[in-house]
């Protein structure tokens, strides 16, 4: 998430604590919600989208009134304990820090997963450490490097929280076997036509330090139900999930 963005999401929050702590010196405020009006909707609106914003960055445990008070000293021109330039700098470390722990974590996730995946029954672990376990075996043919093909998948985070589904939309994708995630270009490469695979990708088969957009954090793990339905001649269709 780009600076900027925290720093609005810390300004709103703190104009909503501030105005709290004039009448609750103490930081406790009521959760109880009455939406009389628009910008009793709007304020609440805010509050959530906020909120959202803050938990995806990781930010949990943020003191409310020392927030609060960096926020008035501004608005009331009060004199500040440092130069806003440099509380800038303090922030972007802060948040390139919080990034590198999360990414570190991540990592470390997706290798204990796979490492106990590697050992339950059914589950085939190849050189480059994808892992899949055959549902259904095909008797088709193997895709090409050169090949597009139709597939029905599912993918997940190791939570168990969908993140695509072609299965959700009702219509397979078509794509070129090329054009999609290493880990999936492997496994369709290994794969003959009318087969069901469950499919664990490691990170660095998957999007790597770059994560992608939605809730694919950088350095996770992926899950994929993939069924590969055909191999195809057309126009190709990238499917964004796992580019």
């Amino acid at each position: 998430m780009k600076l900027k963005i925290l720093q609005l999401a810390f300004v709103l929050t703190a104009v909503i604590f501030a105005s709290c702590n004039k009448s609750n010196t103490s930081g406790n405020f009521s959760k109880d919600v009455a939406l009389n009006s628009e910008i009793d909707s709007i304020s609440y609106f805010l509050g959530i989208d906020i909120a959202n914003s803050m938990k995806k960055a990781g930010v949990l445990d943020i003191n409310i009134n020392t927030l609060a008070a960096g926020f008035m000293q501004i608005i009331d021109g009060d004199s500040v304990s440092i130069d806003p330039k440099d509380a800038r700098m303090k922030l972007q470390l802060y948040f390139q820090k919080k990034q590198q722990m999360k990414m570190e974590d991540n990592l470390k996730e997706g290798q204990a997963f796979l490492e106990e995946n590697k050992t339950k029954e059914g589950v085939i672990t190849t050189a480059t450490g994808l892992q899949y376990k055959v549902i259904t075996e095909g008797k088709g043919q193997i895709p090409t490097n050169k090949d597009q093909v139709k597939v029905h998948y599912k993918g997940t985070l190791l939570n168990g929280e969908t993140f695509d589904s072609s299965y959700d939309r009702g219509e397979p994708a078509t794509f070129p076997v090329t054009g999609v995630v290493k880990g999936w270009q492997e496994a369709l490469q290994i794969m003959p036509v009318g087969s069901k695979w469950i499919v664990y990708v490691p990170s660095e088969l998957a999007y790597g330090k770059r994560g992608s957009r939605g809730s694919i954090e950088p350095n996770m793990a992926l899950i994929f139900e993939m069924e590969l339905l055909e191999i195809v001649q057309g126009p190709e269709e990238k499917i964004e999930p796992v580019k």
